[in-house]
């Protein structure tokens, strides 16, 4: 175990963590609604550090990110627990886990590090568990990867407190920032949490020029109506502009959300056209079996196009179309 970062000590060995807005009070020997952080003593630890239990080399694009590196590999993990009971994960097992429920490696930041360059990644993905409750590990190998030139990136439901977040994201270079709705009755029923804080996260990101894109997932019956895509397609406009990839992705029954249907093609394509019309220039469906193309908002030439995870063919020169264009996102 590691002693944590981000907690207050308070009296009768009581500890508050405030890593995210839970702020959660823990008791002798109790853990945090993460699972991950433990009052040990009158001391907070982190009982995931160097204990990934998934790792994997994915591609980028199953992060989704598809304006950062396109085609490279990336050195993936996670770990147990979450900060978020959302009812529909598709990682259940691993964020419903605590750590002793589980198999987990012991894998130093070293050895992380040493993994992604055996394996040619060009970077670091923290992911499938939400990375920013294991923050000390995070950290320690977001440095040691930039000291060997590989990146970072977080794959993450944005759900932090602004301090740790300003600390981590000064060595994070890209981030797929899971927007489950916009809606907090939403976040409160279906994930346990609220909308103001993933909301105030993007839109620090933005500022910090980490480079983002948003994922929605559609989920039938729950968050599909069209004033509230409208709302969100509004909100991120006015505040993270029309460069930043959004992502419309189809939901399949998953965890406690068993009984509701998967997300029809029609509703994310009727997704897709409102944010069309406000201007949102890179839009992209996930989970279905349609390519996935980057055009250029100029001309309208096919830059990128994208098969599931694999790029088929890029016609990207240093960043630009051939038309002179050039195309947010990070390409090399």
């Amino acid at each position: 175990m590691k002693e944590a970062l981000y907690y207050t000590k308070l009296g009768e060995d009581a500890v508050q963590c405030v890593l995210c807005p839970h702020n959660c009070i823990i008791k002798e020997g109790k853990s945090g609604i993460c699972n991950a952080r433990q009052n040990k003593g009158g001391k907070l630890y982190s009982l995931i550090y160097e204990k990934p239990c998934a790792t994997h080399v994915d591609p980028i694009e199953k992060k989704p990110l598809y304006h950062f590196l396109p085609g490279s590999r990336s050195f993936s993990l996670g770990t147990v627990g979450c900060n978020l009971k959302c009812m529909h994960c598709q990682n259940w097992e691993l964020s419903t886990s605590s750590p002793n429920d589980v198999f987990c490696h012991t894998l130093t930041a070293d050895d992380c590090v040493k993994l992604a360059i055996q394996y040619e990644c060009k970077s670091i993905s923290y992911t499938y568990n939400e990375p920013s409750i294991n923050i000390e590990y995070v950290l320690e190998t977001a440095i040691k990867a930039h000291d060997k030139g590989i990146k970072n990136v977080m794959v993450t439901n944005g759900f932090i407190n602004e301090e740790p977040l300003r600390q981590l994201y000064k060595h994070i270079d890209a981030a797929n920032v899971d927007l489950k709705a916009f809606d907090d009755e939403f976040y409160k029923k279906i994930c346990k949490a609220r909308l103001e804080p993933v909301l105030k996260t993007l839109t620090i990101l933005k500022e910090m020029n980490v480079w983002i894109e948003v994922t929605n997932l559609i989920i039938p019956t729950h968050n599909d109506d069209v004033t509230m895509i409208q709302k969100l397609v509004d909100w991120f406009v006015d505040n993270l502009g029309t460069d930043v990839p959004l992502h419309f992705t189809a939901f399949y029954p998953a965890h406690k959300l068993t009984n509701v249907p998967p997300t029809p093609l029609r509703v994310l394509k009727q997704a897709y056209d409102i944010a069309y019309k406000a201007g949102i220039k890179f839009i992209y469906l996930g989970n279905v079996r349609e390519r996935s193309v980057t055009r250029c908002p100029s001309c309208g030439r096919d830059l990128v196009v994208r098969s599931g995870f694999s790029v088929m063919r890029t016609n990207l020169h240093d960043g630009k179309c051939i038309c002179g264009n050039p195309i947010p996102g990070v390409w090399r």
